[in-house]
């Protein structure tokens, strides 16, 4: 697998080296050119500034021969101030280039990260917890984003300083690098011991924010009911103990830079020392000029500076990697394409057992829309909710399914719509299924990009003929813009009916092979009722349908009714043959039937 496994339990998987490295090589593929030349562009400046150094080392050398004048003071300084120049132009450009890059790759991942959370298996959402997925949309795109002001210049600019420098010190005199060379472990066992501390640290750091977020979230969203049942104390505490768990880890994070900067302080330290004794052997034994010596210390002080960049940016790279690793995490998790019902999401968290898997439509079977073996579903670690569950739907039959409350229809519907996974068993769907709910959306837009969003390619005489079939001709007389009258947020308000027929005429022009209503019409009041009922019999017609009723009079009007309780199916068969029976239907039907009469007389 490309991901592994978080470490906080249940949180979406973090995904390692190999993976992160796999999609920012993948997402970098249009950009070699440009990185090519920034390349080339470093290589070349870092070259230019090393000129300030030796024309230093060789004026020494000529005042101690007695042979400097003005004029050779004045060149030396000219030569000095133009390299400067040409290497502050040449640092520039390499580093302008290397952040359009960093960010036109970062604005790539962004989208992938938005576009794939959208997509996610919605079982693997609720185990990890919205918070944790928010933390990775905003906290750690916002950390990677805020580490290209120090990470790229020290990259860019840092890896070429220390390669031409230790070139320049080589050619200069072989001792010099190698006395630079013998300090170089203490700044390898430094990286050792902060690669070894630091990204558990900051991954530790990542999580206890997500912790905290998710925590926050559940307060606000379930604030009503925190407050009936007086539960706003001991929601305080939990906060307050995760903020402090933010806190905590933070500190440790910073302990951990602290120790870096001392190791580096240490390093730097013996590197000088080195480089000046050597220089002093060196001179007195009259294997190098004073002029070498200095220009030496000064290469020396240039390789300082960005091997302590570097080392010291590790920092703040360790933690912009952390939450890469976290985004690509969610970028790499395989999803379900909504029209491909031979697959199914493969849960990171978990292996896979082949019994899992969504079981293709054996071809010569045309006969059967939907078939379920053997399915079996919890939320959690909860009681069944689904046990056992073996159905066929014929192809252009209208299946109602009915029950008490709780006793898995909605459940059910969402095995068979892809939406959740069964822990057991195997299910079999058209490729393309649309599901109705009766929470559904008006997005806030013009009335024609509501409904193109299930056929961008609809027409308006399309869009008109959906609207006409559903009975919501009349959303077309909400203003005088017709089809690009605004609605939703900041546009027309529509009432419970008229979402929901707008609702219906998407899945009708979206034309799916299977039709999920999930009590789609519940919310609409009796007084819609009997349109609502319409209109899904004409959104139903010449498709395999599903039904989840809510009332017992849309079930009466299907072709086949699956009555279910605890997770199981009890009874099945058409309305005529369910009331015979005298079973559970027969008597749900006469309360139903009760409960009508009742309302028709008030």
């Amino acid at each position: 697998m490309s991901v592994a496994s978080a470490t906080t339990g249940q949180a979406l998987p973090v995904a390692g080296g190999r993976a992160t490295a796999a999609e920012v090589r993948r997402l970098s593929r249009g950009h070699r050119l440009r990185l090519a030349a920034v390349g080339v562009v470093g290589i070349v400046s870092t070259a230019v500034d090393l000129i300030p150094p030796v024309a230093i080392g060789y004026l020494v050398d000529r005042v101690r021969a007695g042979t400097a004048d003005l004029g050779t003071v004045l060149t030396v300084t000219a030569v000095m101030a133009l390299s400067g120049v040409l290497g502050a132009a040449g640092t520039a450009v390499a580093i302008v280039h290397a952040t359009r890059v960093y960010h036109a790759v970062l604005a790539a991942l962004r989208e992938r990260l938005v576009s794939r959370a959208m997509l996610l298996p919605q079982h693997l959402v609720e185990r990890a917890g919205t918070g944790d997925l928010i933390s990775r949309s905003s906290d750690d795109v916002t950390a990677v984003a805020d580490a290209a002001p120090a990470v790229i210049p020290a990259l860019t600019v840092s890896a070429f300083t220390i390669v031409v420098s230790l070139g320049g010190l080589a050619a200069l005199e072989w001792p010099y690098a190698a006395a630079f060379a013998v300090v170089l472990p203490v700044y390898a066992l430094a990286m050792r011991w902060y690669l070894r501390t630091g990204p558990r640290v900051y991954r530790a750091q990542r999580a206890a924010t997500s912790a905290r977020a998710q925590q926050i979230l559940e307060s606000q969203r379930g604030y009503a009911t925190v407050l009936g049942f007086g539960l706003a104390e001991r929601r305080h505490r939990t906060v307050l103990t995760d903020s402090w768990g933010v806190a905590v880890q933070s500190l440790r994070a910073r302990t951990v830079l602290s120790m870096l900067n001392a190791r580096l302080n240490l390093g730097e330290c013996l590197s000088l020392a080195a480089v000046l004794v050597v220089g002093f052997v060196l001179v007195d034994h009259g294997s190098s000029t004073v002029g070498g010596a200095t220009t030496a210390m000064l290469l020396v002080l240039r390789l300082l500076g960005p091997v302590n960049q570097l080392l010291f940016v590790v920092d703040t790279l360790q933690s912009a990697l952390a939450s890469l690793s976290r985004m690509i995490g969610v970028v790499t998790i395989p999803t379900v394409d909504a029209a491909d019902a031979t697959t199914t999401p493969t849960d990171p968290m978990d292996e896979v057992d082949p019994i899992d898997e969504v079981d293709p439509m054996d071809p010569a079977d045309t006969a059967t829309a939907v078939r379920l073996r053997e399915v079996a579903f919890r939320y959690a670690d909860g009681p069944p909710v689904l046990d056992g569950i073996d159905l066929d739907i014929p192809d252009g039959q209208h299946l109602a399914i009915v029950g008490p409350s709780g006793a898995g229809k909605t459940t059910l519907a969402a095995v068979i719509a892809g939406v959740r996974r069964p822990d057991d068993g195997t299910v079999t769907r058209p490729r393309r299924t649309a599901v109705i709910t009766q929470e559904v959306h008006v997005f806030a837009g013009a009335l024609r990009e509501n409904l193109t969003l299930a056929a961008p390619d609809a027409t308006d005489r399309d869009i008109r003929a959906a609207l006409e079939t559903t009975g919501a001709a009349e959303l077309l007389d909400l203003s005088a813009d017709a089809l690009d009258t605004v609605v939703g947020t900041g546009g027309h308000p529509l009432t419970d009916a008229q979402a929901q027929q707008l609702a219906l005429a998407r899945l009708l022009l979206a034309d799916p092979e299977l039709a999920i209503l999930d009590e789609a019409t519940a919310e609409a009041g009796s007084a819609h009722a009997e349109r609502l009922d319409r209109a899904s019999e004409a959104v139903l017609a010449g498709r395999t349908g599903i039904v989840i009723a809510h009332r017992l009079s849309q079930a009466a009007t299907c072709d086949r009714i699956v009555v279910m309780d605890a997770g199981r199916v009890i009874e099945t068969g058409t309305h005529d043959e369910l009331l015979t029976a005298g079973g559970t239907y027969a008597r749900l039907w006469a309360v139903w039937q009760a409960g009508q009469h009742i309302s028709a007389n008030r």
